[in-house]
């Protein structure tokens, strides 16, 4: 069994630094233009220059976005766009459609492709088609279950590379191809700016009675008919593994630091047990247990056993469930004294429990028993926004450790 590439989102500099402290190989980012994040911080050519060379200087992967669904104007600039991206030695390049992987092909003709889950790729043999124009790897789309997967790789020439969603928010539209925002909002998802229409409440309209809204309710909340739950795959790593797929990439350029932190971490946990355990077909509950801990939807394992039912949707709210905060980020660690500075990122009190996310070991419990203020005064506890403060720790850590505390019933 090879051990899969884990492949993370990165919003931005510092969501890709975490990414790579918590385990992962690879970051994917997109830059100012032609990918389909508008929203999220992304980078530009200088700040691309900067990635690429952190994170070559940690031997790991970075992969830059060109998803974008583009019309005739938007092509301006994508040849010198591609150049310049060659240039800064980026290690491969994510594209949907055709006209973009053609000048990808014609400018940087070594430069490694990865055809994008927009491309709606859900057989053998469409795999094969991009292979045969120079792809080396595949996104395949979402809506695809274990046995297709499987069917994939053993008819696909093996060095194309098989990479998969395993994780973050699931689309009502086939990969991605929506056109519900354009209409609603002039918001083009396809373009990079969808305004997820899919998550809001929605009431049903007679066509002859067009001033009359009859409400569709599950409960009192009313009905969200096109909201999916999250994709949460981490209990089926074993058997995707034993399948041979060779990236397992997770959604969520636009979520939190603490977000891309803990489910990478979780992930790299569960691939690495995986494989030091040749066999092993059930992990422990503990894996999906830390995927709990961060803002989410309910999870569903999508279309993994086949056709989705309606227990895949939530109909209830278009709301996240959180049970933990982010409390704070390791700065600084004296090991003769056992203080840490930190970075205050909620508020935390004497007497409070919070857990220590250590890459690697999951995670400790403590209990605060002793902080100061950044000069050496003892505090009761951190009121203020990004306030820094040492805190008397229980154990080693590491600078960009992370603390979180479960949030008071």
């Amino acid at each position: 069994m090879k051990k899969p590439e884990l492949l993370a989102p990165a919003g931005n500099f510092e969501k890709l630094r975490y990414a790579l402290h918590y385990g992962a190989d690879g970051v994917y980012c997109a830059g100012k233009k032609f990918g389909l994040r508008a929203k999220a911080d992304n980078f530009d050519l200088s700040a691309l220059a900067e990635a690429v060379n952190y994170v070559h200087e940690r031997d790991k992967k970075i992969y830059v976005t060109l998803n974008m669904i583009p019309h005739n104007a938007d092509l301006d600039g994508l040849p010198e766009y591609v150049s310049e991206l060659k240039d800064l030695g980026i290690d491969g390049v994510i594209v949907a459609d055709p006209g973009v992987f053609s000048v990808v092909r014609e400018v940087a003709p070594d430069l490694k492709i990865s055809v994008s889950t927009q491309a709606n790729n859900t057989n053998w043999r469409s795999v094969a088609f991009w292979h045969a124009q120079g792809a080396k790897r595949i996104v395949l789309a979402r809506e695809l279950g274990l046995n297709e997967i499987q069917e994939i790789r053993e008819k696909v020439a093996p060095e194309m590379e098989i990479e998969i969603f395993v994780h973050g928010a699931m689309c009502i539209s086939y990969s991605g191809r929506c056109l519900l925002s354009h209409y609603m909002t002039g918001r083009n998802s396809n373009q990079g700016d969808c305004a997820h229409p899919c998550r809001w409440k929605y009431h049903l309209i007679e066509e002859t009675r067009p001033d009359e809204a009859f409400s569709i309710e599950e409960d009192a909340t009313g009905s969200f008919i096109f909201n999916s739950k999250d994709l949460c795959l981490i209990n089926e790593i074993p058997a995707l593994m034993e399948a041979g797929v060779d990236s397992f990439k997770i959604e969520g350029r636009m979520k939190s630091l603490y977000y891309v932190a803990t489910v990478v971490s979780a992930y790299r946990s569960a691939i690495d047990y995986t494989y030091d355990h040749p066999g092993v077909t059930q992990l422990d509950a503990g894996y999906y247990d830390e995927l709990t801990k961060v803002s989410h939807r309910n999870y569903t394992k999508g279309f993994f056993s086949g056709q989705t039912t309606s227990d895949d949707q939530n109909y209830g709210t278009g709301s996240y469930t959180r049970h933990y905060d982010f409390v704070g980020l390791v700065l600084e660690y004296d090991e003769n004294t056992g203080m840490a500075l930190i970075e205050q990122r909620n508020k935390v009190s004497i007497g409070d429990e919070i857990e220590i996310m250590i890459p690697g070991k999951g995670f400790v419990k403590q209990k605060i028993e002793m902080m100061t203020d950044n000069v050496g005064v003892v505090i009761e506890s951190t009121p203020h926004p990004k306030m820094l403060y040492y805190l008397q720790m229980c154990t080693s850590v590491k600078p960009m450790d992370i603390l979180r505390k479960q949030e008071q019933v």
